[in-house]
């Protein structure tokens, strides 16, 4: 019988102050075409370019929603909670600071802020102050994600 082996950090192993950085991800044009036909949000702003010559961003900027969502994923693909999140609990004071653009290159900075142990839960709750960043080191939005992860097995 083949035991599972998680790849993230258990919850004992998250330590308030730890900061992680993801890898990073350059937004497409084909990412807002599939966002906007996923959620239906075929805003001017982000489908017409055109348009968008005549907004005070001069050309298309990607959902705020989407980054959000690769943001989530680039934390993900960092492995921090791969195999040991229960769930994703809550985002808490969700700023968009910066516009994204095509072409834009970003990640993700958390830096885990506080920990609470929940028995009941098998785990414990982790808040992470997160930081999506674009190429220039510019934060374009920020924001508190809280998570539940599951406690390390007990050895056998």
């Amino acid at each position: 019988m083949s035991k599972h082996h998680a790849r993230g950090l258990y919850f004992e192993e998250f330590e308030v102050s730890q900061v992680y950085v993801s890898a990073a991800r350059t937004i497409t044009e084909s990412d807002i075409v599939a966002f906007a036909g996923l959620s239906g949000d075929y805003n001017q702003i982000h489908t017409d370019a055109e348009f968008c010559k005549t907004t005070p961003f001069g050309q298309r900027i990607a959902h705020g929603l989407l980054v959000t969502s690769i943001a989530s994923g680039l934390v993900a693909l960092s492995g921090l909670i791969e195999g040991t999140v229960i769930a994703f609990r809550e985002i808490e004071s969700w700023k968009f600071t910066k516009p994204v653009f095509i072409g834009d290159t970003v990640h993700v900075q958390s830096e885990i802020i506080k920990t609470k142990a929940l028995k009941r839960l098998g785990g414990g709750a982790v808040d992470l102050e997160l930081s999506v960043l674009n190429q220039n080191d510019e934060v374009v939005m920020k924001g508190v994600w809280k998570v539940l992860i599951v406690s390390k097995p007990e050895e056998e």
